[in-house]
């Protein structure tokens, strides 16, 4: 069954130095890899800071457009992994793993799986 596990963290409130970004990319990349390794990497990506995205609505047949995101939540979505694992116990033993759940949240959701 395809999980998608939702990377959630709150904002730092400066950006990364160089010396916490060679810490940390080295633990997404083993991650990646032992999803790899054990056959449930579909996808994956970083996303690029919330102040950057763009809510569309369609209201009354008229499209609204605004910056930024429409919830105003203090944890910002900073990435996904697509990931195809036998059950919900191995999808959350995979979402465990992901280096941002020691410090963020992780959000297990199944993918509907139309005909």
């Amino acid at each position: 069954m395809r999980y998608l596990l939702l990377i959630y963290e709150e904002p730092p409130a400066t950006p990364p130095t160089e010396e916490e970004w060679a810490v940390m990319m080295p633990q997404y990349t083993a991650f990646g890899q032992w999803l790899r390794d054990t056959g449930q990497y579909l996808g994956g990506e970083a996303l690029q800071p919330v102040t950057d995205a763009t809510t569309v609505s369609v209201r009354d047949g008229r499209r609204i457009v605004t910056d930024g995101p429409f919830a105003e939540t203090k944890e910002h979505l900073g990435g996904y992994y697509l990931i195809d694992a036998k059950d919900l116990d191995a999808a959350i033993e995979a979402a465990a793993r992901v280096p941002g759940a020691r410090f963020g949240k992780i959000e297990v959701r199944p993918i509907v799986e139309f005909g």
